[in-house]
């Protein structure tokens, strides 16, 4: 296959070149191998299930906090806590997916022995999709669980300041001889890509998703300053979800709360920004038979999916998009777009990396 581009089309690449693109690109600046499959695995999530946010076009943000030394190109991972089924993985400001990756390892591990494991990561970074390493749990067979605190974004409700960051929650469950059951979902009402691509398109956007610089809705994206917290009129829902996010993610790691985290895009790409995360790894057997909880989980899941749905509507289960969307890129190939194009280009030649084709 090769790319396609025309005046009103992206540019469609395979997944397999862009992730050998990814891959090569990361191991050109310098990164551990450990460290190229763990963001290249966590950036294809993204891209593979329409996570376009936190695919690939983070592959130039990665470089340069790589680069300026924000994040370790060659970390020494450890554990600092081991208690039971729990422990506390100092990821020596490692890149976040390959802190996500380690410590989702080691939950299953645990929840093997234990029936759950619990692991609190510190001194991590920007980690993707929280997604990524919940599926992973879920693709073995157990019940998993992620989330990660971010720079300040998202006001509180009735706020008019950035108190949390997006702080996303995901939850994947396996069901037998299926796609696993997935959530990830920020606890923002929409996330900021979604402010930007209003602003580039030049429409408003919805109701009670973004504020101004005094926390008063508005729905022209170049007046907006920060986010909503889920949950519309009823935000309060949504920021004291932002808030379990933010307890597990940095009051258990001793980390930094969003309010203190150095902002995402810079400038300062040299210091480490001290994140934390949070996994768990639920095994199910420790609570009930196999055969019980697959069945329960299965009949679940199709109900769902057969109950009434209103008139022009359909329902869809936590994950049915993302499936879609995979089959459909796996068979077409994905689109990039302009920006992420060029910023393909320019690492090309920097480091001498052959673009996807």
């Amino acid at each position: 296959m090769t790319s396609v581009r025309s005046a009103d089309a992206p540019a469609i690449f395979p997944l397999d070149h862009i992730d050998r693109f990814c891959r090569e690109v990361l191991a050109a600046c310098g990164a551990s191998a450990s460290t190229c499959e763990a963001a290249t695995r966590a950036m294809m999530h993204g891209t593979r299930y329409g996570v376009d946010s936190h695919g690939v076009r983070l592959l130039n943000h990665y470089v340069t906090a790589l680069e300026g030394g924000r994040v370790n190109k060659t970390p020494n991972l450890s554990y600092a806590r081991q208690f039971g089924a729990i422990a506390t993985l100092d990821a020596d400001h490692a890149h976040g997916a390959l802190a996500a990756y380690t410590a989702m390892e080691k939950a299953a591990e645990l929840s093997t022995m234990f029936g759950i494991g619990a692991v609190a990561i510190r001194n991590s970074s920007h980690f993707g999709a929280a997604g990524a390493y919940a599926l992973e749990a879920a693709r073995q067979g157990l019940i998993g669980f992620a989330t990660c605190n971010s720079d300040s974004f998202v006001r509180l409700h009735d706020g008019a300041m950035r108190f949390h960051g997006t702080n996303p929650l995901s939850f994947g469950v396996p069901v037998a001889g299926e796609d696993p059951w997935l959530l990830d979902m920020a606890t923002s009402s929409i996330p900021y890509n979604r402010v930007m691509l209003y602003r580039s398109l030049g429409i408003p956007l919805p109701s009670a998703v973004a504020s101004d610089a005094r926390g008063i809705d508005t729905c022209d994206p170049d007046e907006a300053d920060m986010l909503a917290p889920l949950g519309g009129a009823f935000g309060f829902k949504g920021a004291a979800l932002a808030g379990v996010a933010e307890i597990l993610s940095a009051v258990l790691s001793g980390m930094r709360l969003s309010f203190d985290i150095a902002p995402m895009p810079g400038p300062d790409f040299a210091t480490p920004r001290q994140m934390g995360a949070f996994v768990l790894a639920i095994n199910p057997e420790a609570f009930v038979e196999r055969d019980v909880f697959e069945a329960g989980m299965g009949r679940y899941r199709t109900v769902l999916r057969q109950s009434a749905a209103r008139e022009g509507a359909s329902i869809m289960a936590p994950g049915d998009r993302e499936w879609t969307v995979a089959r459909e890129r796996e068979r077409d190939g994905v689109p990039v777009d302009p920006e992420t194009l060029a910023a393909f280009e320019r690492l090309s030649v920097r480091y001498g990396v052959d673009l996807p084709s």
